[in-house]
């Protein structure tokens, strides 16, 4: 057997999986978005009149841009907690694989339970962390009543599921060259400026990687927790994007409006994904030309 039919089986579980899974809800997505489907009424084609409704949506505006700034400051304190526990724990020592294990641990949390944890954490009567607040002097928060705490908790809860993104972070640490180490210790670099200069420029495609899954998977992933703890609340404060396509979806029927909604939320993470390519090439090129 021909190597090029042997990589071709090995790769035929995954399409399968990939056309089955992605290809195909994904163009009866684009097929639902161009009709007024409600799965209650026959549906009929109306073009892009889901999209011109929804510049006419007094809500949608404000979602677009909660959903905007939670990926704005999720994605980035998620990638930083991922990265600084693999540059921390890549080296071996005792206990080590537990501190590992540690952090890698709340990924593997059903969301509903890591809901439920939350919700004991964040308690405004006698959760740990109004606790720790109270010794500092901040005083308790009510974080389910106040539409800025609210917020504020969901992109707390997301940054700790870090497990995916430190493993890979934490194996392409340990591929890194030790020879070029050495020769910064030779020469008297700071750790600051290797940090700079030479490890995250060398783990830059990686943390690129990283950042375009987040952003494509970091509204999705805090769905259950988010419709668990607040369901969009208090006052719309926490009415993310996928919250919002599920109640026009599953509670008001409007199921070709939905998918419009999450069409247009594709093609946006697209163009982030796009920009953060373009901002770590021109990073690169800049580190690259850097002297000591």
């Amino acid at each position: 057997m021909s190597e090029r039919r042997q990589l071709a089986l090995m790769l035929l579980p995954y399409g399968a999986g990939a056309l089955l899974l992605f290809v195909v809800p994904a163009q009866l997505s684009l097929a639902l978005a161009l009709t007024d489907a409600d799965l209650i009424t026959p549906s009929r084609f109306v073009g892009l009149d889901n999209v011109h409704a929804l510049t006419e949506d007094p809500f949608f505006g404000e979602v677009v841009w909660r959903s905007a700034l939670f990926v704005a400051l999720a994605v980035p304190i998620r990638l930083a907690v991922a990265t600084g526990f693999a540059l921390l724990l890549h080296a071996r020592f005792r206990g080590a694989g537990a501190a590992r294990t540690a952090v890698f641990s709340p990924s593997v949390i059903p969301d509903t339970a890591w809901a439920l944890v939350w919700l004991f954490l964040l308690n405004p009567l006698y959760g740990p962390v109004n606790a720790l607040l109270g010794l500092v002097g901040l005083g308790p928060v009510s974080w389910f009543s106040d539409g800025d705490a609210a917020f504020a908790a969901i992109v707390l809860m997301f940054a700790f599921t870090v497990g995916e993104s430190f493993i890979v972070a934490l194996a392409a640490r340990q591929e890194l060259p030790d020879e070029l180490y050495e020769v910064a210790r030779l020469e008297g670099a700071r750790a600051t400026y290797v940090l700079r200069v030479v490890t995250l420029p060398l783990l830059a495609p990686v943390l690129l990687l990283l950042a375009v899954r987040d952003v494509a998977v970091s509204l999705q992933a805090t769905f259950t927790a988010v419709y668990l703890l607040t369901d969009g609340g208090p006052d719309r404060a926490t009415l993310l994007l996928p919250i919002y396509s599920f109640d026009k979806g599953f509670e008001q029927f409007q199921y070709g409006y939905a998918s419009a909604m999450m069409l247009l939320a594709f093609f946006g993470c697209l163009a982030l994904a796009l920009l953060q390519y373009l901002i770590v090439r021109r990073w690169r090129l800049g580190v690259t030309g850097t002297s000591a």
